[in-house]
Formats: structure tokens, C-alpha cells, sequence
């Protein structure tokens, strides 16, 4: 087990009516002048957009809305937002929606503050420093990015999709979780974001690191967790204790806990955002293809922590086999779960019938190094294996 430091300043309001919080948070933690960042009309249409500007006009607090975010967001619309806070000296930014908005608004919130292109923090010309205050109100349970410094932004003009960590420039300083606000999700979109948290814990599983008992227990009961209540909300869309469980289990995915102690890897994340950044597919399902690709790939080669997660999430018998069969079963019952969830587990069923592989293969290792991730070093050989498997040849 390695050293490491944890830091979670987020304030985390969970529960019914936990949006009612948001304008005294607000005006505590992000100051008297707000950008509202959302995302394409959700927001608009149940109301909650309305609810919650009425909440800020209660405690005298000015706001702007800054709505229309994608999914996969880019760059544009973070230099809009830079350039509106800067002309209305805004004090703070408040999130509604889930990833793909909290990520653009924490661009924002950086990019406020820094004299040069926001862009320099996600080519790693520069490491932000300060940044705007940012709160949330999270509507879609997937990215974590409500308790975590990170943020991805894609570069439209190169298609490019990069990341940034932070410890603790970027993490929001309140998180406000309803989970009924979720009850109205789609099935896909739910689905999506359950990968996503699963992906977030695998990054942090997959690792070199010996000893870290107490971070993979943790790591494996979210992750049966999430199969649990991944299985109930799709069969029952509005059972508040089922979509509690998975819009919790999203925050602590990302907010480090399941990473303390260990080197974390990224591959699978690296390799899926070439897919989502080249042919716009959403996140999650992208990812479903290439963890089941990664997984195919690590049965010969390193088999060993695929093999306990078949032993403690899946609970199959120790004594039934050995890693490479263990892991097999794993990454079959990874893609039993995905499948039952209304996920894609190849490159044609996320409707990409002729992916260039070179041209992912040439784009990751731009974006990621000649060699990156932990667990097993992806060099440019293993990466076209990975999206090799992708096409569901092997």
C-alpha cells in the first residue's frame, strides 16, 4: 500500500428536496453573482431550473443562465462562458445537470481565473491554480465529477478529448443529490452512467499496487452494489432507494476513496475518449465496449485482479478454478451485466460499423504518450489489440 493524501471539501446535501439548499449554499460558498450552467433543456422543462433560480432570488443573488451544453462538451462553449463571467464579474458557478455540464463549468471556472487559453490546462501547458467557486446541483448520477477535481473538455477543431486532475482546484464546494429528481432518466442514459461509475472503480482496481485491502474492499462492495441496484432501477425506474443507491455510488467512483493507497492505470478512459471524440457516442457506452476489450486482453496476460473480482463480486467459488478461467467468468458476467442494462459490448452495437483503428490507435498515444496506463503498459501494440477486440472478432 502506498502513501497518499485524500481531500474531499465538497459539502454533500443527499436526500428529497436536497435542491432546496442551493440558495443559501450559494450564496455562502459562490458569492452574490452567479453563471447557471445546464445543459440542453432538461432543466427547463421539469421546472427545476425555475425552482432553483427562485431559491437564489430569495437571498439577493444576481444570475446569468448559460444553457445548451452537450454531451461530450467542448471548447466553445467554455470560452463563451469564460468571457460572460469576466464581462459580469461573476463570483461563483453553479452546475445543473450531471458530467458533461459540471466538467464545462469547471473549465469556466478555471479559465476565469488565468490570464492565457484555458486550453493550455488540458494540453499540459500549464496547471490551474485558482478558479472560480463551484456548486452542484446533480440531475444525471454517472461522471462523479460532482466530487472530484476533474474535468474532460474535447477540442472541437482536432476532436481531441483530454482530462485534467486536480486535488483540489476543481472540486466543487457543494453537491446537492436528489435522487428524484433522476426518476425520469432514460433507460439508455442510466445505463450509460452506471458503466461510467463501474469504469471509474476498475481504473483504480486494475492497478500494480499490493496491500491496499481496505481501498478494494470498498472498490468491490460499490461495484456489487451497482449491479444490485443497476438490475432494480431498470426494471423500476422510480424506487428511491435504488436510484439513492446508484447516484451515491457515482460520488464515491470518482471522489478518490476507491484510489487511496494505490496507482491508479486510466487506460480503458484514455482509449474510450478517442472513440467518443471521433464518432460522438455517448461516454458510457463507449466505455461498456472497451473495458470488455481491455478485459479480453488481460486474460493471458495479467489476469489476476480481473480473477478476484469474479471471486468477491460475482462470488464464485475460490476453489472453482484458476486466474485465467476466474477471469474469463468475470469478464462474462461483466458482460451479462452491461448487455442486461441496455449496453453495447462492441464497436457495431455502439453503431460504428468500420472504426478506424489507426487513426484511435495514432490519436491516443498523441493525447496519452508512446506508453500510458498502469496496470499493464499500453504501448501502440496494445492499444490495437484493445480496439481490435472492440470489433468483437475474439
Amino acid at each position: 500500500m502506498n502513501d497518499f493524501r485524500f481531500f474531499t471539501p465538497t459539502r454533500y446535501i443527499f436526500g428529497r428536496e436536497a435542491q432546496k439548499n442551493v440558495g443559501s449554499l450559494t450564496k455562502e460558498l459562490l458569492g452574490s453573482i452567479v453563471l447557471i450552467v445546464f445543459g440542453q433543456g432538461s432543466a427547463k422543462k421539469s421546472g427545476l431550473l425555475d425552482e432553483v433560480e427562485t431559491e437564489l432570488k430569495e437571498k439577493g443573488i444576481r444570475f446569468y443562465e448559460f444553457g445548451g451544453i452537450e454531451p461530450n462538451p467542448t471548447d466553445g462553449p467554455v470560452r463563451e462562458g469564460i468571457k460572460l463571467c469576466r464581462e459580469e464579474g461573476v463570483s461563483g458557478i453553479l452546475a445543473i445537470g450531471g458530467g458533461s455540464v459540471i466538467d464545462t463549468a469547471k473549465a469556466i471556472a478555471a479559465g476565469v481565473e488565468y490570464e492565457g487559453d484555458f486550453w493550455d490546462f488540458y494540453s499540459g501547458k500549464a496547471i490551474p491554480q485558482r478558479a472560480l467557486p463551484i456548486g452542484v446541483v446533480l440531475t444525471i448520477p454517472a461522471a462523479g465529477s460532482e466530487g472530484s477535481g476533474n474535468s474532460v473538455i474535447t477540442k472541437k477543431d482536432e476532436l481531441r478529448k483530454v482530462s485534467i486532475r486536480t486535488e483540489y482546484v476543481l472540486r466543487p464546494k457543494f453537491a446537492l443529490l436528489n435522487p428524484e429528481l433522476t426518476y425520469s432518466l432514460p433507460p439508455y442514459q442510466t445505463g450509460c452512467g452506471i458503466v461510467d461509475m463501474i469504469a471509474h472503480i476498475l481504473e483504480r482496481y486494475f492497478t500494480p499496487t499490493e496491500g491496499a485491502d481496505v481501498s478494494d474492499r470498498i472498490s468491490e462492495g460499490i461495484i456489487k452494489a451497482i449491479i444490485k441496484n443497476g438490475h432494480i432501477v431498470m426494471k423500476e425506474p422510480q424506487n428511491y432507494d435504488a436510484r439513492a443507491n446508484i447516484m451515491w455510488a457515482g460520488t464515491l467512483a470518482h471522489n478518490g476513496i476507491c484510489g487511496c493507497g494505490k496507482v491508479e492505470d486510466w487506460g480503458c478512459h484514455g482509449m474510450e475518449h478517442e472513440i467518443s471524440a471521433l464518432y460522438g457516442v455517448a461516454h458510457g457506452a463507449g466505455l461498456s465496449v472497451i473495458l470488455l476489450a481491455y478485459m479480453r486482453y488481460i486474460l493471458d496476460k495479467k489476469p489476476k485482479r480481473l480473477a478476484d473480482l469474479g471471486r468477491t463480486v460475482f462470488e464464485r467459488v475460490q476453489k472453482e478454478s484458476d486466474d485465467r478461467e476466474m477471469a474469463k467468468k468475470a469478464m462474462e458476467d461483466f458482460e451479462e451485466f452491461f448487455k442486461s442494462i441496455g449496453m453495447p459490448t462492441t464497436f457495431s452495437e455502439l453503431g460504428i460499423e468500420h472504426p478506424d483503428i489507426d487513426l484511435l490507435v495514432e490519436k491516443v498515444h498523441q493525447t496519452k504518450g508512446e506508453i500510458f496506463g498502469s496496470y499493464i503498459p499500453i504501448t501502440s501494440e496494445v492499444s490495437r489489440a484493445v480496439y481490435m477486440n472492440a470489433l468483437g472478432s475474439c
